[in-house]
Formats: structure tokens, sequence, C-alpha cells
């Protein structure tokens, strides 16, 4: 990767030297990237940032990363967009659902800066792409684990926003783990953010008090791990990245989000020139949702049905929204056979049958 220290003038050049962007070599592609949390979060953002440094092995000096931490979604989002766009950014990754507004308001003002939105569905402008994995396929296997492994038959989820992504999630987690455990109950508790250590694990608190001895989360910190780490008996499950520091209890499994494929891939193609407009919606047969190792606390018929699992979603062959599925009012969402389209997924607003509680509006 190539770092230079050349001196820039104007207004664009005093934002990027306060943002600390170092200044563009003239034949490096300079690519930017957007986190709502700091690179050491030990989930999100960080396997984002191994993206990134995965993007800097593999292309050496034809590319320039830079990158910006903690942007809270909103407007400082299309502030910090607008100062990388300044500072010569030629490609900028939007690394959160929430950035999805200041990505394409940013882009409209930059056409000739190209622009990628994670977990996003809008593509307002020629130059922005959408990009995502099927983090559900992820909940499916570790909702077996949990099915399996409660003690209680109450298993806590903690849920960042009610967004289709995360709700996605809850369904696929609930029904995997009732299909081997008819009597678990899932407690969801929604905490407004993606990554709050002290949020969370009061969140992880309140489920252990509340009997939970499972607890599994879409939020990015290792709060809730922690959290587990210090009661008698549950165990939980690593969450964006392996989160490895807590294994082999209370963390039995995790799910990884390996971005690097799909940053390799784009930085590649707008260094070549074949950079188009797209969405993107990888999972298991791509590689970009992993299970991390299962540890030796999980029973070795537990870790084979999994690992079953893995194989079979990896292989095309099992959809984890495979019908007969209802709807938590005992509507037909699936019936029996049929496998959830892509538009059914991306609009899912609803529990399954199963579930209490509300979503929030």
């Amino acid at each position: 990767m190539k770092r230079r220290t050349l001196l820039a003038t104007g207004a664009a050049a005093a934002s990027a030297a306060a943002m600390g962007f170092p200044a563009r070599a003239q034949d490096a592609l300079k690519v930017g990237f957007v986190y709502v949390g700091p690179i050491g979060d030990g989930g999100w953002t960080y396997q984002h940032d191994q993206g990134r440094l995965a993007v800097e092995a593999e292309f050496g000096d034809k590319v320039e990363t830079i990158f910006q931490e903690n942007v809270p979604e909103g407007a400082d989002a299309e502030r910090v967009l607008t100062q990388m766009a300044l500072s010569g950014a030629n490609l900028i990754f939007t690394t959160s659902f929430g950035y999805m507004d200041a990505t394409n308001n940013v882009a409209e003002k930059f056409p000739n800066v190209k622009f990628e939105h994670a977990t996003g569905y809008r593509r307002d402008h020629p130059n922005v792409a959408t990009y995502d994995a099927r983090f559900y396929e992820g909940r499916a296997v570790i909702g077996t684990i949990a099915g399996r492994m409660t003690k209680s038959n109450k298993i806590g989820y903690i849920a960042s926003f009610p967004i289709p992504e995360v709700i996605q999630g809850i369904n696929s987690a609930f029904l995997h783990a009732q299909k081997v455990n008819p009597d678990v109950e899932l407690v969801v508790i929604w905490v407004y953010t993606w990554f709050d250590p002290a949020k969370e694990a009061d969140a992880a608190k309140a489920m252990i008090e509340q009997g939970v001895d499972v607890i599994m989360q879409h939020t990015d910190s290792t709060a809730p791990l922690a959290a587990a780490a210090e009661a008698d008996g549950v165990i939980g499950f690593g969450q964006a990245s392996d989160m490895s520091a807590f294994a082999p209890s209370p963390r039995v499994a995790s799910i990884i989000d390996d971005w690097a494929p799909y940053y390799i891939k784009r930085v590649g193609a707008a260094i070549n020139g074949t950079w188009e407009s797209s969405h993107s919606w990888g999972g298991m047969p791509e590689g970009e949702v992993v299970i991390g190792e299962i540890s030796d606390v999980v029973p070795e018929d537990v870790k084979a049905e999994a690992e079953a699992m893995i194989a079979a979603i990896t292989a095309g062959e099992y959809h984890p929204f495979t019908g007969p599925i209802n709807k938590q009012d005992g509507s037909v969402f699936l019936a029996d056979g049929e496998v959830a389209t892509d538009e059914q997924l991306v609009t899912m607003d609803f529990y399954v049958e199963g579930m209490s509680g509300d979503i929030p509006s």
C-alpha cells in the first residue's frame, strides 16, 4: 500500500489532514471505509477493518486505504463522506445500515466517486452499490446449538434495531432452536444501538436474571460474552468476529462476517475499470458467513448436527426459511416446502409463530 506525505492545498486538504487521512499517491486507487464503531470492538467494525487490511495485502501499491471509525449514523456520516470524497477517495465503503441516506446524498454530489453501502437497499445513483451478507444462515446454525444446549429452555437475543436484517436473524434462530427443542422460549431485548458495551452488558445481565442460559446477539461488542462469563452455566456465541478470547466457554461457536472476498472483488473491479452499480447478498456459499470453531463444550452429536447444516446451506441444499412457516398471528408465511424469496426476506417485519412479544415500531 502506498503511503505518501505529499502536501495538499485548499479546504479539501485541510479537511483531510484534520481527519488524519494521508495524501494519495497519484497511481494508487484511494479506498475509504466509514465505520460505526471502533476498529477494536472485536466484532462488526473489527471484521470490516480486517477486510480493509486484506485489500492492502492483495493489491499492495495499487491501493491506498483510509478509514474513519466511530462515525454516528446521520448528519455526521454525511460530513465524513463529503470530506473523504474531497480528500480524493475514488471508492468509499459505508459499513452500517444507518448510513443509507448519507451515502446516497453524497454520491449525488460526487458522481465520479464510487460508493458501496453495507446492508442497505437504496441505489439512487449509478455510482452507488449495495452489499449484504445472509446472516440468517449463521443464526440457523447457532439457533440449533442453542436449542440443544439450553437447560432452562430460555434463550436470549440482544437485538439492535427493528429492521429486516435483525428480524430475519431472530426468526431464524428461534425457528431452528424450536425445531430441536419445542419447549424453547426466546427472550428478545432491543437495545437500539449497534455498539454500546454498557447497554449490551445490561441486556445480558437482565436476561440471565430471567433464567436465560444461552445468549445470542445482533450487536457488536464482546460485553454480552463477558457478562455470560461471570454467570454460572451461561453460554453465548461470537458475533461478527470469532471472539475466541472467550472460548471454549462461554463462547461455544461464532458467526464470522468475512468481508475480505467481497472487498477484494470490488476494489479489483474499480482498479480494472469493470466496477458497476450492483447489489450483492452473499452467505455461506460465497464464504461471507462463516461459523467459527465449535468448541468441545458442545456435545459431539450437536456439533455434528450443526456441521451437517453448515454443509447443506453451503451446498445450496437447505434454506433456513423453508416452509411450513407461519407468522406470529397464525397466518401462513410459507407453505410446506416453499422457500422464502429474497423480496420476502428483505421486507420481513413480523415474528414467526411461537414468538412472544411485539416488534417495536
